[in-house]
């Protein structure tokens, strides 16, 4: 090795540790017990204040010697990062020729794929706002999603273009699955908005403040709502979510040498931020599985090295399992996050048994905080794995005693509130329920029951809200009972969840009061529900009771449901 060579690796080994040096505080006053506030241990990050920036800009602003940004797992078939910024301004100069302008809300319906980030990219850069979905939702899912957001382009698979054409006239995109199919008639208008002039994308005046995305969750109760996110927000994720965790952790080797695996939706808030925005500000290479498959999975980590896996539970036990067998090699690994859905203790300790050379932590956040919560990933987190780590850089967090709305001190459990500049806008068209999840003071009330030990990590214990998580996908009770009650046989429902295992997680079990002399079956409703939802979303069980039990104010005791639940029915689901 020659000496410039030795001087160049010791400036870039210092330059990095300088920048990790500061980034814990050393300030012992995380917790004011005057406010009840507990402040995050890591120091502050300057995010940017001018007013007219988008993310799409802020992204591509930073400087990195990356190559390749995304890769196609099953063919191999790559985009520099060179041609993937040419394609975002080019889809964007087609847009704006096509009259999409800023304020106009486009659906992206569509799996993971390489067009994914080009698509959603191009539609905040010239002020659109983009709103994702499952592409496995019902065509009644999609079309109040559309009539909800105003929506006035779609993208979309081939399969779902008559059904979107017909919905009020919607303009619809269809997106091929791959680059080699672009010559295929049927991709004609895609592939000519794709090689637009990109000379010619727009330039518009876009606030931070301005809305970029609306996605859609159950929050804290209730039926799902469109959740509201800035260029702010977004921003905010990619600084105090990708960013800073990247070069928290990277203190050995450069972060645009890593090449991450996307194994879990980009639709979701979770994949968005990484997938389709963070990582590119990095320079790091993305390999991009259209969908999940264990077996594909570990041919892919092999075949392409992966060295970073963000996960949810349904994946990280697929992983244990695969590596028992003894299958695959995945020795490339260095670092697996979790997040989504909780984890036990042994499912953490089975897979580090069998990831010995792999680091693992988890996190916390929501889609209402822009992914932006928690994160553990330093030394210390090692004896701490069944937390959600630290509170990300300038987050705050109060705990509150459910009953009497006192501040909790470490060690407490109670309703944990987050404050930050990841919170979002609020629900779209929904007041009522904006004012009820973030109050005046910007606190975002989460519904999760949580504690902060006294080193200040942060552990999820359960849910105050009645959200069922099943296999890290959201379902919010009220859909399906709105869907339910809609049967001309059933006079009241509940739906609530039931715990079937650590991989699968909760399922949607429905308890139904029919109306008298019905013979209405648990396969009639089940069935009738299934050809209504997406599939993640179908009823598992259906218990037949004369009374819905409630509160004095009428709110369902779904506790009380969940004791019910638990009685015969492991053995038939």
């Amino acid at each position: 090795m020659s000496d410039a060579t030795k001087i160049n690796e010791n400036q870039t080994r210092n330059r990095t540790q300088s920048m990790l040096d500061p980034v814990i505080s050393t300030s012992s006053d995380w917790f004011c017990s005057e406010t009840g506030i507990y402040s995050s241990r890591h120091k502050p990050i300057q995010l940017p204040k001018t007013k007219h920036l988008d993310v799409v800009s802020f992204i591509f602003s930073h400087k990195h010697d990356g190559f390749t940004a995304l890769i196609e797992s099953q063919s191999g078939f790559s985009l520099s990062y060179s041609k993937l910024q040419q394609l975002v301004k080019s889809m964007a100069s087609g847009l704006h020729k096509h009259g999409i302008s800023k304020g106009d809300v486009v659906l992206i319906l569509l799996p993971n794929t390489l067009f994914f980030p080009i698509v959603f990219l191009s539609v905040l850069s010239i002020g659109a706002v983009a709103t994702t979905m499952n592409p496995l939702s019902s065509l009644s899912e999609i079309k109040k999603q559309i009539s909800t957001c105003n929506v006035v382009l779609a993208f979309t698979l081939f399969d779902k273009m008559t059904q979107l054409q017909n919905l009020m006239g919607l303009g619809v995109v269809v997106v091929p699955l791959d680059f080699e199919s672009l010559r295929v008639p049927e991709y004609s208008f895609f592939n000519q908005l794709l090689s637009s002039d990109s000379s010619l994308a727009p330039c518009p005046c876009i606030d931070q403040d301005d809305t970029a995305a609306i996605l859609y969750s159950s929050g804290t109760s209730g039926m799902s709502k469109g959740v509201m996110l800035s260029h702010k927000n977004l921003i905010s994720v990619v600084e105090l979510f990708v960013r800073f965790e990247a070069l928290q952790y990277e203190s050995r080797l450069c972060s645009w040498k890593n090449v991450y695996l996307a194994a879990i939706p980009m639709f979701h808030v979770y994949g968005l931020s990484l997938f389709v925005m963070g990582l590119f500000s990095l320079g790091c290479s993305i390999v991009v599985m259209r969908k999940f498959d264990v077996k594909e999975m570990a041919r892919a980590i092999d075949c392409y090295r992966v060295t970073h896996l963000p996960v949810v539970p349904p994946i990280l036990m697929a992983m244990t399992r695969i590596k028992s067998l003894g299958s695959c090699d995945l020795e490339s690994l260095k670092q697996v996050s979790c997040g989504a859905a909780p984890l036990s203790r042994k499912t953490i300790q089975d897979f580090l048994q069998s990831f010995p050379h792999v680091d693992f932590f988890q996190g916390y956040g929501m889609t209402e905080s822009t992914a932006v919560g928690t994160r553990g990933f330093n030394t210390e987190y090692i004896q701490k794995y069944t937390s959600v780590g630290l509170l990300a850089p300038n987050m705050q967090a109060k705990v509150v005693h459910w009953d009497t709305g006192s501040c909790l001190s470490p060690g407490k459990s109670g309703e944990l509130w987050l404050r930050g500049p990841g919170v979002m806008k609020g629900y779209l068209k929904d007041t009522v329920a904006t004012k009820l999840t973030v109050d005046e003071e910007g606190w975002l009330h989460t519904g999760d029951i949580a504690y902060f030990d006294q080193d200040f990590y942060l552990y999820i214990l359960d849910r105050l809200k009645d959200t069922i998580k099943y296999k890290g996908f959201q379902i919010a009770p009220a859909d399906l009972e709105a869907v339910l009650v809609s049967h001309s046989e059933i006079l009241d429902v509940a739906v609530t969840a039931y715990q079937v295992n650590e991989e699968v997680g909760e399922v949607p079990v429905a308890f139904v009061v029919r109306r008298l002399g019905s013979e209405l079956s648990e396969d009639d409703v089940i069935n009738f529900v299934a050809a209504q939802v997406s599939p993640y979303k179908k009823v598992r069980k259906v218990v037949f009771i004369d009374s819905i039990p409630r509160s004095p104010a009428g709110k369902v005791l779904r506790r009380l449901l969940k004791d019910a639940s638990k009685i015969s029915i492991s053995s038939k689901l």
